[in-house]
């Protein structure tokens, strides 16, 4: 029986968007048995994975004992050092990683057997993992995403958001205005002024938070708008949410690729980052976003994020509208 060592530790946006590849190798091989090696955050979104034979978390008892494998093909997605060693001590004969170029940490392709051609970096990211399995002769381009969100779970989050107000059966549309990194992070004030021109006849809008720093913005934002928080959603709950809203407005960050993952149409805001690589790819989906000299930089502080600044409610208004008019068709 072929093996194969899928090697993708975290973000959890970034978890999301090697699914497509993990997808695509599982429809060529449906007798192998195919793991994957992840952080212990990542975890949840895998166990909605299906098709799955194995999810190998650091740090556990015994993960590292559980990747040994001679015969196995390990599939690094990640580019990092850390990630590569990883497919050197499972002891896997082939070890399938990107190019020199395509690496966050360059030094890791010292741990590959074999690596993909040079990929452009404007390509989205989702395609750049599905392109290293041109390794393995598999040119199977096909996006999606084998997830299975438990009804019971969906039925579960329905109730809690009842908290909010929100009476099912209306077009719930979920803002999530926090990030990881606050570059990311649009401006509160102009998350007010959106919300102020959001028709609340259509839709109801309710702010989404993950950390304490996250819950302390969209306090501030909800008080001055009058939006109710959501209350908090660990990763499951996060889709088991998507699967009941109706649209997602959200910067570059877990929330929105977990919204492209499981179909929900989005309004994506973005600033430092590029958004042909990390962006929605469905036609009806929207990003707003301005090219300038300084773009695309990933720096996750700046003093005059101008990026973030061209921004106007009134783009993000009009994306919505567009969106919703694209759902409703």
């Amino acid at each position: 029986m072929k093996s194969y060592l899928l090697i993708r530790l975290s973000s959890l946006g970034d978890i999301v968007h090697a699914i497509p590849a993990f997808a695509a190798l599982r429809r060529a091989e449906t007798e192998a048995r195919i793991s994957w090696v992840v952080s212990p955050k990542g975890r949840p979104i895998l166990e909605l994975v299906t098709g799955l034979d194995e999810i190998i978390v650091v740090g556990e008892p015994g993960w590292k004992k559980r990747l040994r494998d001679r015969e196995r093909v390990a599939l690094d997605f990640q580019g990092l050092i850390k990630s590569a060693w990883i497919g050197r001590l499972s002891g896997a004969r082939r070890r399938l990683g990107f190019s020199r170029a395509n690496l966050r940490e360059p030094m890791a392709r010292l741990f590959y057997t074999e690596k993909a051609p040079l990929l452009s970096e404007d390509d989205h990211v989702i395609l750049k993992n599905i392109r290293l399995l041109e390794l393995l002769g598999l040119y199977d381009r096909t996006v999606s995403f084998p997830l299975a969100v438990p009804e019971g779970l969906i039925h579960g989050v329905e109730d809690r958001i009842k908290e909010t107000g929100y009476v099912p059966g209306r077009a719930l549309a979920v803002l999530n205005v926090g990030a990881a990194w606050p570059t990311k992070r649009w401006l509160p004030e102009r998350w007010v002024e959106t919300l102020g021109k959001i028709d609340r006849s259509r839709l109801f809008p309710v702010l989404l938070w993950g950390t304490s720093e996250e819950r302390r913005i969209a306090s501030d934002i909800g008080r001055a708008a009058g939006v109710p928080l959501l209350p908090f959603l660990n990763v499951e709950e996060t889709f088991a949410l998507f699967k009941k809203a109706s649209l997602l407005v959200s910067g570059d960050t877990f929330a929105l690729q977990a919204a492209c993952a499981v179909g929900l149409p989005v309004v994506a805001l973005f600033g430092p980052t590029n958004p042909l690589r990390n962006g929605p790819f469905a036609p009806r989906d929207r990003v707003v976003y301005h090219e300038l000299p300084c773009g695309r930089c990933y720096r996750r502080s700046c003093p005059n994020p101008k990026c973030l600044e061209e921004i106007k409610a009134d783009e993000v208004v009009r994306a919505i509208e567009e969106v919703r008019a694209g759902r409703e068709e």
